[in-house]
């Protein structure tokens, strides 16, 4: 998906409504604004124009137009300018609309970035445009403000360029009257509320609206899985000094050359200076030394006696790695978002940083559930075998997620209550079992007992439908995986990820995607998630049918895929990676 921001509109006077805070409005159990952050989770930079609000994140920008209440256009301007520049796409949305999603904004920008038009609007069930529902090119938006002679109180339609695009999208109702606002929540209903979300919307919402872990300094070396909280700039030079790139000659000069006979190694002293027609023998690494013009490596040298030539016919190449020529003090080696990964913590030790501020990695209990689960000793009568439990921590390691520890919930009266009133020491509680509707299925009635922030309730998903994650009132995700193993490994790998960015602040990694050969005779009626074996052709070959009691459909196979309802052959899956 081409790189876009943010501006979310979350002001106005709601004159029709009584000059009530509209984007607080509460509908379906979330105001209308953490509708509106869900929905630009994916963008790299958020601003919102309105009144300050201090419970949102501080990675949120806020600011407020001036004069406040001076219109839309207005409130673009301050937004835009708050931005800078960055991604070469803006998404504006305003913060009236209840039933938004991701998936709206996604269209937005696949439409736009097919067309090559210069902004495209959502319009809704009546064909009305909403011109505060969109995707901007940055640079058509900024020529458009800068058009106007004055930015306060001007009509959207002032700022719509000619090449621009319309099209019809689902959930893009706004709420401008108490009797909208009314009819949206009598929509909602409780049943609404319990619907399954579709994959990408829930990740949406996971990843905007968990609540960040707290920075802190830390040496990169221990804290892999974490997230860079600030971004990390080069303490020293690379190269620190003139190296050669090769085995070879250093220089002065045009040749041929008097070959001395001291050497240059890396790590070494550095040989003394060099006068015109001089060369010294040097390693890769080495620091050269002063009046040295180039480096002549061996495979383009020849030496007679004391003298040193070039080959006929070789390239005249430098074959000096410069000094600063990588990275200059203070440049930036990676921005704020950027996962720890060895690559990182090398490319900061080579510029002599050590330590930088970070949030994570993300510490989980595993919960496994249920009384018939056995881990250890013999089975008794009616229990199965933990096959499941062991070998999360290494699941979870995949993302990031360090385990702290490994427990066994009985199916006991208060054995739920007592577990999340004993969380706030973790990040993160995997709990596999318990979320399904059956009698021992305690999870859920738990969490509501305990006031917590549901964030998906189920998800569009087979299997894995009876997936929930919330937030505790102490900061804690609760993970609730469903107890059978293959749709408890398919939900964790299908959202993991998404938790790690909403508790880190974490970049969300490029989907990969490609082709599944077989599309059509995987795909059912909803989205299924199902494992794959590479192509001999490229892309996917997925199994129709899988056993889920246990995880022997995944020995062999080379990861899973996400298909899409009635899915053709050739179809583009996401791919999600087994590890090995």
């Amino acid at each position: 998906m081409t790189a876009a921001d943010a501006i979310v509109l979350a002001g106005g006077r709601a004159s029709r409504m009584g000059g009530v805070d509209k984007p607080a409005i509460v509908i379906g159990g979330r105001s209308m604004l953490e509708a509106a952050l869900a929905a630009v989770a994916c963008c790299a930079h958020t601003v919102v124009v309105g009144p300050h609000r201090p419970e949102l994140p501080p990675e949120i920008r806020q600011v407020t137009e001036v004069p406040p209440g001076s219109g839309p256009v207005s409130a673009l301007g301050a937004g835009l300018r708050a931005l800078g520049a960055a991604a070469p796409l803006v998404l504006v949305l305003a913060a009236d609309l209840p039933f938004v999603s991701g998936r709206t904004m996604s269209e937005l920008i696949r439409h736009c970035t097919e067309s090559g038009a210069d902004a495209v609007f959502a319009a809704d069930e009546s064909g009305r445009p909403q011109y505060l529902i969109g995707v901007w090119r940055r640079s058509a938006l900024v020529a458009a403000l800068d058009g106007l002679d004055s930015l306060i109180n001007q009509p959207m339609k002032a700022l719509v360029p000619a090449d621009s695009a319309i099209i019809a999208l689902p959930g893009v109702t706004d709420c401008d009257t108490e009797e909208q606002v009314r009819r949206a929540r009598a929509a909602v209903g409780t049943p609404r509320r319990h619907l399954p979300v579709d994959l990408d919307e829930a990740r949406n919402i996971v990843r905007g609206a968990l609540s960040r872990l707290t920075a802190y300094p830390a040496d990169l070396r221990s804290v892999s899985g974490a997230t860079l909280a600030g971004p990390l700039t080069a303490a020293a030079p690379l190269p620190r000094f003139d190296v050669s790139a090769m085995d070879g000659y250093a220089v002065a000069g045009n040749g041929p050359w008097r070959l001395r006979r001291d050497i240059g190694f890396a790590g070494g002293q550095r040989p003394v200076g060099l006068v015109s027609g001089e060369a010294v023998r040097v390693a890769t690494g080495a620091h050269v030394p002063d009046g040295t013009t180039g480096v002549l490596r061996d495979e383009f040298a020849h030496t007679a006696d004391d003298t040193l030539h070039r080959l006929p016919d070789t390239p005249l190449r430098d074959d000096i790695r410069h000094h600063g020529e990588d990275r200059e003090i203070g440049d930036l080696v990676a921005p704020e978002g950027t996962p720890v990964t060895a690559a990182l913590v090398s490319a900061a030790a080579s510029v002599e940083v050590t330590t930088a501020l970070v949030r994570g990695p993300v510490r989980a209990r595993i919960v496994m559930t249920g009384d018939e689960i056995r881990g250890e000793g013999p089975l008794q009568a009616g229990q199965t075998r933990d096959s499941l439990g062991p070998i999360l921590p290494d699941l979870l390691s995949w993302y990031g997620i360090r385990s702290t520890d490994h427990v066994h919930l009985r199916d006991t009266p208060h054995g739920f209550d007592e577990l999340l009133a004993d969380a706030p020491d973790r990040d993160l509680l995997v709990v596999v079992g318990a979320t399904g509707g059956g009698a021992a299925d305690q999870l859920r009635a738990a969490l509501a007992r305990a006031d917590a922030r549901i964030l998906v309730r189920r998800l569009r998903l087979r299997p894995g439908g009876s997936t929930v994650i919330a937030e505790l009132a102490s900061g804690t995700t609760v993970l609730g995986l469903p107890g059978n193993p293959f749709a408890a490994v398919a939900a964790l790998m299908t959202m993991a990820p998404a938790i790690v960015t909403g508790r880190t602040g974490a970049v969300p990694a490029r989907p990969l995607r490609g082709p599944l050969r077989n599309a059509a005779a995987v795909a059912g009626p909803i989205p299924r998630i199902v494992p794959v074996r590479v192509a001999d052709e490229g892309g996917w070959v997925g199994d129709p049918a899988t056993r889920t009691a246990h995880l022997g459909g995944l020995i062999d196979r080379d990861g899973l895929v996400v298909v899409g309802e009635h899915a053709v052959d050739d179809a583009i899956v996401e791919f999600l990676p087994l590890r090995r």
